[in-house]
């Protein structure tokens, strides 16, 4: 449970804080990795129902931070989450590799639909959340091999 709850918790706190203080976009884009892992370690555990809790955050989004970030982080994580959920249901890869590779996806599209629908356009920004989602789900990738190598099969 306490997935779901981080991960729903931080939707609602990402967009709340791009709409308090857009100008500190950078320091936002940072933190929105975490949500990226956050969101697969909800599938792993819940499925299809990882849904479910993308629409509670978007909904908690709309009551509580501005609708214009609200409605550009639905459409940036609707379709990320869409990429991701495809990842999962199709691909038989460890788990590991099915975090890296949805991950590899859907970061680059998220961030464009993101940023793009706020007219964010400074190249550093972009660089950051592509960096920060991605090196957080490499980290966990790295920490789940090394994790896997320790519970070696006896021959």
């Amino acid at each position: 449970m306490i997935w779901l709850s981080a991960y729903i918790g931080s939707i609602l706190a990402i967009n709340y804080a791009f709409s308090l203080f857009p100008h500190l976009d950078l320091v936002w884009s940072c933190w929105v990795g975490l949500i990226f892992v956050l969101r697969d370690m909800v599938q792993v555990r819940f499925g299809h129902w990882a849904l479910a809790a993308m629409l509670a955050g978007t909904v908690l989004s709309y009551l509580l931070a501005d609708p214009f970030v609200a409605t550009a982080s639905v459409a940036a994580f609707a379709v990320s989450e869409l990429i991701d959920w495809l990842v999962f249901t199709v691909t038989k890869r460890p788990l590991r590799d099915r975090l890296w590779l949805s991950a590899a996806l859907s970061v680059p599209v998220d961030t464009a639909l993101f940023f793009g629908m706020l007219g964010v356009w400074d190249p550093g920004v972009w660089a950051a959340s592509l960096a920060s989602k991605l090196v957080g789900v490499s980290a966990v990738w790295a920490l789940m091999r090394a994790r896997e190598g320790r519970i070696a099969v006896p021959a």
